[in-house]
């Protein structure tokens, strides 16, 4: 069979939807107002609590919807042409440009914990993920794929040290024809700013999410817990693998797996999750990836970089740094087994 990328299945679905515009639902649910809708080629849900006594329902919904529209394809997208980080991609080598606040943030931080990871993270790795077809363009590779001679080449425009920023001018500038993808770190990021919308409205319990990234605070109506679940990293019918309770805290949680983005050459799987240190998918053992952090965004980029490095060397960081990590593996192919830090642990109870 041919390498038709399965995730493009889901994009075309969202993408009809998208056309026919972005859908804004708020219901009360057990006391719990739902907001829901499609951003950044995925869902998004938000669940509040306590509604803001100055906002209606109304005012919330538009506010979201110009928000997340703002982030998508005012600012990250790669899908839209007019996109800011399309027209940095598209800018001239050794030439600064002047970004965004939103933008620099995100690159700022992606620097951060490419520098973390020894460049298991690098956004500049975009021409590579584009090369294997998991970019903005629906590709069949036919019973092929990439080159080695094309990966080495593209290899040759990717580093994250060949991104200069400069804070004091709101600048940066593409000192390699590199190309940037933000899909590791921009919805977390959009999560966050979520999160920062609700604190200033006085919202005090809520759970946020988009495409699998979260921010938690405070709780349920009654005071119990919310209850985020870990999925099973099979490509199949979405099973929970395991629970956690926040118990009040507030918390960002993002995931990061191999199990649904992919194709298949040969009977060979080809992860989506790109090793930019030698321009191929990802072969290894480690299956999902869960990251808990106060910045959804950080979680979000944490996640990606675990992926890349595998069990061993991703376990071994985030004990190092002390973060709250979930790790999903597989032992024979069919059967999983988990590891989890003491700071995840907190969160992991029977009842």
């Amino acid at each position: 069979m041919s390498g038709f990328r399965r995730r493009h299945a889901y994009l075309i679905t969202f993408l009809v939807l998208l056309f026919a515009g972005i859908l804004l639902l708020v219901r009360p649910t057990g006391g719990i107002q739902q907001l829901r809708g499609y951003t950044m080629g995925t869902t998004y849900r938000i669940q509040i609590v306590d509604m803001p006594a100055a906002l209606s329902s109304a005012e919330i919904a538009a506010d979201v919807s110009a928000l997340l529209l703002a982030l998508d394809t005012g600012i990250f997208s790669t899908y839209a042409a007019n996109s800011e980080l399309s027209r940095f991609n598209r800018a001239p080598l050794n030439q600064p440009f002047a970004a965004s606040a939103e933008l620099l943030a995100v690159l700022t931080l992606a620097q951060e914990i490419a520098e973390l990871s020894d460049g298991a993270f690098d956004v500049t790795v975009g021409g590579l993920v584009n090369l294997w077809g998991f970019g903005p363009s629906i590709q069949v590779l036919g019973d092929d794929v990439p080159a080695q001679q094309e990966i080495d080449s593209q290899l040759q425009s990717v580093g994250y040290e060949l991104l200069k920023i400069d804070q004091a001018r709101g600048e940066i500038t593409r000192l390699a024809d590199f190309y940037v993808d933000l899909s590791g770190i921009a919805k977390g990021y959009a999560v966050d700013q979520l999160a920062a919308y609700f604190d200033a409205a006085g919202v005090e319990n809520y759970f946020l999410e988009i495409g699998g990234e979260l921010r938690i605070r405070g709780e349920k109506p009654g005071g119990t817990s919310w209850v985020p679940a870990i999925e099973t990293p099979q490509d199949s019918t979405p099973q929970v693998y395991a629970v956690f309770f926040t118990d009040g805290a507030e918390i960002a949680l993002a995931g990061s797996g191999d199990y649904r983005n992919y194709f298949e050459v040969d009977g060979r799987r080809y992860s989506h999750e790109i090793d930019p240190r030698n321009g191929r998918p990802v072969s290894h053992s480690l299956a999902a990836v869960y990251v808990i952090d106060d910045s959804a965004a950080r979680a979000d980029a944490l996640a990606t970089a675990y992926m890349v490095l595998g069990l061993e060397d991703a376990r071994e960081l985030a004990l190092r740094t002390v973060q709250a990590a979930y790790f999903i593996y597989s032992t024979d192919g069919v059967e999983f087994e988990d590891y989890v830090t003491p700071e995840f642990a907190n969160y992991l109870r029977s009842d």
